[in-house]
């Protein structure tokens, strides 16, 4: 071979060394090759677990219990409000439906939840009846926050819809409520949006990996794992990353400057902080609670992505959970931050403390001290009643 030949083949080789060191491999196949059901951030046995303890009376299931069934969203007299389109501005404004559809997503999670626990049929009719008459309705989500709106709403109703149709004895129109999730949300949310800020994407591939697991599309399910294993790491610092974070494919951003701006002005990076951190923990909590519901679901169907991402999440649960207790010190976000994280914690914690045994002082101090943890009244509803202490 020409001298001229063997060099491009040995800058070839290297060129691949370095692409495979830099990008983690993501597998042909990462779907199962058998779904699980009830199978989306909550399995048949955690239910089983929880049911044993609320019947007990054990705490702080019971009370968890309590205040989800005392909630408007355990109402049998509620009545659905669906729209057949959906319109959402920023900041919800407009609002032509969007509080309702979020709201009566997780109505019918609520409703499923309670049937599964008492199995008192009314639960599941109900829920049934809300999943029902937004199938029978919906075509569309419009305007700015259409991605985010869809994926908050996808987010409840595919665990709701994974417990009626695997655990209830008869739901007719499941199959319509598959072709809604496919046709209507699913178009919205599962090319992600790389240039948002980091909730936004990662509570999509949370939206479109439940709905992937419901209608047990392998594709889809792969596509959203690669998506998230991109995107957790430029929404969670480590310092393996190097001196400056991670940033989404896609995205642009890929100066000091633009870095630090997408960062919103923090430039000092430690273990833990995360993309939107000095904007507020609020959004922070999103973000934190759709990669450990992803986590979850993987773990449940088999792919446990826990492993790839647990330093992340594990880190900024502490991080957060610290400076919602203490002050914080100049370097961030200049001395001055937005707190309300929010019900997020109690999945990941779950995984690090019950299942793995590791020692979380900062969340779980703030964790317990906040049981019963309810709804975000977006996408997050009862992690204490589902996740506290659950082995399973």
């Amino acid at each position: 071979m020409p001298a001229s030949g063997r060099r491009l083949g040995l800058l070839s080789g290297v060129l691949t060394l370095l692409i495979a060191f830099a990008v983690p491999a993501v597998p042909a196949s990462a779907a199962p090759a058998v779904f699980t059901h009830p199978g989306v951030m909550v399995s048949r046995a955690q239910l089983d677990f929880v049911r044993g303890r609320v019947n007990a009376n054990a705490q702080p299931w019971r009370n968890a219990y309590n205040q989800m069934a005392g909630s408007q969203y355990g109402s049998l007299s509620r009545t659905p409000r669906p729209r057949a389109v959906v319109e959402c501005g920023p900041y919800s404004n407009p609002n032509l439906g969007c509080t309702d559809e979020r709201q009566d997503a997780i109505a019918a999670y609520t409703l499923a939840l309670m049937w599964y626990i008492t199995q008192n049929s009314q639960y599941a009719t109900k829920s049934i009846q809300i999943m029902d008459a937004w199938s029978n309705t919906i075509r569309d989500h419009t305007n700015s926050n259409a991605p985010l709106q869809t994926a908050w709403s996808a987010a409840s109703w595919t665990k709701a819809a994974e417990i009626i149709k695997h655990t209830y004895s008869s739901w007719p129109n499941s199959g319509r409520f598959g072709t809604m999730l496919r046709n209507v949300y699913l178009p919205e949310i599962v090319n992600g949006r790389a240039n948002t800020n980091g909730n936004w994407e990662l509570t999509m591939m949370e939206a479109s990996l439940g709905i992937a697991v419901f209608l047990e599309d392998r594709a889809v399910y792969d596509k959203a794992v690669g998506i998230f294993r991109t995107r957790v790491p430029a929404f969670i610092y480590l310092p393996s990353d190097g001196a400056l974070p991670k940033t989404p494919p896609g995205s642009g951003i890929d100066t000091r400057t633009e870095i630090i701006s997408y960062w919103h002005n923090q430039s000092t990076f430690v273990e833990g902080l995360s993309q939107e951190t000095c904007r507020d923990f609020t959004h922070t909590g999103y973000g934190i609670a759709s990669i450990a519901a992803f986590a979850e679901t993987t773990r449940i169907q088999g792919q446990d992505l826990y492993p790839e991402i647990g330093d992340r999440l594990r880190t900024a649960l502490g991080f957060h959970t610290r400076y919602e207790r203490e002050g914080p010190p100049s370097w961030l976000c200049g001395g001055a931050i937005k707190r309300g994280l929010g019900p997020v914690t109690e999945v990941g914690m779950n995984h690090f403390v019950t299942r793995q045994g590791i020692t979380m002082p900062n969340t779980q101090a703030w964790t317990e001290a906040g049981r019963p943890h309810g709804s975000n009244n977006l996408f997050v509803a009862w992690y204490t009643l589902t996740h506290a202490n659950n082995p399973s």
